[in-house]
């Protein structure tokens, strides 16, 4: 398969994470979305390649991408600094754990969206809950979760948190 697609959400409160990721071939369209995200900057919206720290990129090469407008200097550390952690240590734990083929790491690329609320406060819970939703998101990504049976199964009984009715 040429595209594997994630979603996760998981938390509470304004650190609440949600994540939303393709993983797939670096010549396929996934990694025309790599290649498009890293050199389509604009204001607000900086996107990131995901490091455990300075100068240790983690395999499957992972670009992630605002959700949102950044538009404080607090919502840009917290994206450069607990979310970006969280993103990386959970693609290498993914890798460790046998989910991402270890093999497939330099075939492979990640478009990651993350979201980050202008209120968030609290950065061990921005980086627990983006942990969390990443490695779940890849997860579901790479075992096509849900199946169509699943989605079908769960629709009518679906509670969507942000409805707003």
């Amino acid at each position: 398969m040429s595209m594997f697609v994630g979603e996760a959400l998981v938390g509470e409160g304004n650190e609440v994470a949600h994540i939303d990721l393709l993983i797939g071939s670096k010549d396929g369209p996934v990694g025309t979305a790599f290649a498009n995200a890293l050199a389509t900057q604009s204001k607000g919206h900086t996107n990131l390649l995901a490091v455990l720290e300075p100068n240790l990129a983690v395999k499957p090469s992972t670009v992630m991408i605002t959700k949102f407008t950044m538009d404080s200097l607090k919502q840009a550390v917290q994206m450069f600094g607990p979310a970006q952690a969280a993103v990386a240590m959970a693609v290498a734990d993914c890798v460790a754990d046998g989910v991402i083929p270890k093999d497939q790491c330099e075939n492979l690329v990640i478009v990651c969206g993350v979201f980050i609320h202008k209120a968030a406060e609290d950065d061990k819970k921005i980086y627990d809950f983006n942990y969390e939703a990443t490695k779940l998101s890849i997860q579901n990504a790479m075992a096509s979760k849900p199946s169509a049976d699943e989605m079908v199964a769960g629709k009518d009984n679906a509670a969507h948190p942000f409805k707003g009715f």
